[in-house]
């Protein structure tokens, strides 16, 4: 079944433009030009990928971010022509797996889904498992908290899942594969981004200050993911993996 993806926009023209060529690549793309129109069609048939315009009238892209991230695991890309840092961070603040101003490539753009939904969709769909052995599966135990690589979720100390994004996963994933070991920023990226990754990207960053709010008791005063001044990051926690 082809990968079913949302465009909203508020211009026909950018989201017909879309729909037509991310369709050329295999993708079924459903346009919808407000909020509630998002809302409606994720509740009857959620996309697994939204391209979301921030600059809608009358409405708060941010807010719509939010809500996507509260009511549904879906990849989300924010497709808009607000490039200052600041609307940068913040989308990525409120849960966004990428972010792309206008104007935009439209290779580039189609590149950026594909990897964002490789982090998301690929490693949820595995080959079954021989006749009478487990699927494979790993799970990381750290202060009580536990990761587990197969389901791609987070459970916490009392085992109730806390949401991640596709980005948040595969860096928490990252730093408790390699427990006690600082990894640098430069490498927290290419681990989590690869190629997509520019020389000033704050990602890791802002989804280090995510992470630390879900986990931390105190995110000002980090225990669990700490990090050294000059170096980069670290798990400060031992990890027991089965």
């Amino acid at each position: 079944m082809p990968t079913h993806l949302a465009v909203l926009d508020d211009e026909p023209d950018i989201t017909e433009l879309l729909a037509t060529y991310l369709a050329g690549h295999g993708f079924r793309v459903t346009q919808v030009h407000s909020g509630p129109a998002l809302m409606e069609l994720m509740a009857r048939d959620a996309p697994a990928l939204v391209l979301l315009d921030l600059g809608l009238p009358g409405e708060d892209g941010f807010a719509i971010a939010r809500r996507l991230r509260e009511h549904w695991r879906c990849g989300l890309v924010i497709v808009t022509g607000r490039g200052d840092a600041v609307d940068k961070v913040a989308g990525l603040e409120v849960g966004a797996d990428d972010y792309v101003t206008k104007p935009f490539e439209l290779r580039e753009l189609a590149a950026r889904i594909k990897a964002v939904l490789r982090r998301i969709v690929a490693p949820q769909v595995q080959e079954p498992a021989p006749s009478g052995s487990a699927a494979p599966r790993t799970l990381l135990s750290f202060a009580g908290w536990q990761l587990d690589s197969a389901a791609r979720c987070l459970l916490d100390p009392q085992r109730r899942e806390v949401p991640l994004t596709a980005g948040e996963f595969d860096l928490l994933s990252a730093l408790a594969t390699h427990p006690g070991r600082v990894l640098s920023r430069d490498f927290l990226l290419e681990l989590t981004r690869g190629r997509e990754a520019g020389p000033f990207d704050r990602t890791i960053d802002v989804q280090i200050g995510r992470l630390r709010r879900k986990l931390e008791a105190d995110p000002a005063n980090p225990q669990l993911i700490k990090s050294v001044r000059g170096a980069g990051y670290m798990l400060a926690s031992p990890v027991e993996r089965r």
